[in-house]
């Protein structure tokens, strides 16, 4: 038996509004503010929240030693050209997207946390 469900994954960021500006230009939705916190509710009732974090040091990707990633959001994608196209027009960083015969390109959002787009 479960002893709780995810409720949302939370991504601290110097800049809450900024960040889901950019996922709402990436996945939808709609933008809640509440101070030093911002809901991205995401068509289907998923939800994405960014919090301000004071001293925010971005991860680093890949790396085994200080900085590294914590996390990252595989983003299903129709066509990868396509949506790197987007998402490098919203701000986005490619972090590992040379590769163009594999099924995902990684990349880092403006605030630094890496995002995978992936073939569906």
């Amino acid at each position: 038996m479960a002893l709780a469900t995810l409720d949302v994954v939370v991504l601290d960021c110097p800049d809450p509004h900024a960040l889901a500006e950019f996922y709402a230009g990436v996945l939808g939705g709609t933008i809640e503010e509440q101070g030093e916190w911002v809901d991205l509710k995401l068509p289907g009732g998923q939800q994405l929240a960014f919090q301000a974090a004071p001293g925010f040091v971005p991860p680093q990707w890949p790396r085994a030693d200080l900085n590294s990633q914590q996390l990252h959001l595989d983003l299903k994608v129709e066509d990868l050209d396509t949506a790197e196209k987007g998402v490098l027009e919203l701000g986005a960083k490619p972090l590992d997207a040379e590769d163009r015969s594999r099924t995902f390109r990684v990349y880092a959002d403006p605030a630094g946390h890496p995002f995978c787009l992936c073939a569906g």
